[in-house]
């Protein structure tokens, strides 16, 4: 009966993979809502446990991939591969009214070039100050600090090594948390309650997941148009990380 269970496991890995991540979703959501009385978002408590299981499958199997690299559960990759993520960013746009969308005008788009330069220059800076020196390697984590998929790729556009592009996810990470927990601590002193403020925030903060998370324990209402500009920001990212950003920080390095 083991056996068969396990083949079957086997042959429909997307499935478990779907059934586990809903179990950690689950408990992660029972334990902000029993262990922190919910000041710390399911979300939140959810990507921590997903990067300490990460780590410790790691550790076990000796790969690369995570929680993805354990036989049974190597559905996860599909699941947490590039498709689903922009599916899921994709879907979040349907939930917006579009006459709420027009009243951010040149407000929310502005915020979105603002937040794309200000989390670079900072991240930049950051890396200069660790003793980084090399263009590449300063843009790379620059970018991470924007999000951690704008890190990679402009790494990956740049020829950067692994060791930066994996600095520039981890901080990407590190960012999206961040934001992810202190949004609902922050959002009444700033005004963080309509629909406006929340494409503006998601402009500035740009880290769709981090964003969303932290828009869904304010309200939830909210979510679809912060992850609207947050993606608008990951996308012009992509853009000006490689190219603009890369010249001027070149520029500055010699």
């Amino acid at each position: 009966m083991t056996d068969l269970l396990y083949i079957i496991a086997q042959k429909n890995s997307l499935l478990v993979a779907f059934v586990f991540v809903g179990v950690i979703m689950w408990l992660s959501y029972k334990a902000s809502k029993y262990l922190t009385v919910g000041h710390l978002h399911g979300s939140a408590i959810a990507i921590m446990a997903g990067l300490i299981l990460a780590y410790f499958s790691g550790q076990y199997t000796g790969g690369s991939k995570g929680v993805a690299d354990i036989e049974l559960l190597t559905g996860v990759a599909i699941m947490g591969g590039g498709m689903f993520r922009d599916f899921a960013i994709v879907a979040t746009a349907f939930g917006v009214n579009v006459e709420d969308l027009r009243k951010a005008g040149v407000v929310g788009a502005a915020s979105i070039i603002i937040g794309v330069l200000l989390s670079f220059f900072v991240g930049a800076g950051v890396a200069v100050a660790f003793g980084y020196t090399d263009p590449v390697a300063i843009t790379t984590i620059g970018a991470g600090a924007a999000t951690y998929i704008i890190g990679p790729v402009t790494g990956a556009s740049l020829g950067a090594s692994s060791e930066i592009i994996a600095l520039s996810i981890a901080a990407g990470l590190v960012k999206s948390i961040l934001v992810m927990v202190s949004t609902p601590l922050v959002a009444k002193r700033i005004g963080l309650d309509n629909p406006t403020a929340a494409m503006i925030y998601g402009g500035l903060m740009g880290t769709t997941s981090g964003v969303s998370g932290g828009l869904a324990a304010t309200d939830p209402k909210l979510v679809p148009y912060g992850a609207m500009t947050a993606t608008f920001y990951t996308g012009v990212g992509c853009l000006l990380a490689p190219s603009v950003l890369y010249l001027i920080i070149k520029q500055l390095s010699t």
